[in-house]
């Protein structure tokens, strides 16, 4: 349930990341509430899959998930850059998560 709650917790990073996009510097009104709360949600789930993950892999995991879908969404949204070395370096921080996964006990 606690991998649960990083995955959770990590997509709700890329909802508030993209969200402050849309809040032009938090001057409009409900996407900045919305990604306030994303935020909150965001940590409170954090906070939640750390009581039963080692910190150093649940942090690393959250980040990474929010990396990869803050670039994506970037590039899908925003027309962002999809050059060949940025995705290589989504490659690699995918690899690192998955070896932190593979080598964190259940």
């Amino acid at each position: 349930m606690a991998w649960v709650a990083l995955l959770l917790a990590g997509v709700l990073e890329v909802v508030w990341a993209v969200g402050m996009k849309y809040t032009q510097g938090f001057t409009r009104l409900w996407p900045s509430v919305m990604t306030g709360v994303a935020a909150l949600l965001s940590i409170y789930l954090l906070a939640q899959a750390i009581k039963v993950i080692p910190v150093g892999t649940a942090y690393a995991v959250w980040t990474g998930i929010g990396v990869i879908g803050t670039v994506v969404f970037g590039i899908l949204l925003l027309g962002e850059s999809a050059s060949v070395f940025r995705m290589l370096c989504l490659v690699l921080i995918v690899a690192g998560i998955v070896g932190l996964k593979i080598l964190t006990p259940a």
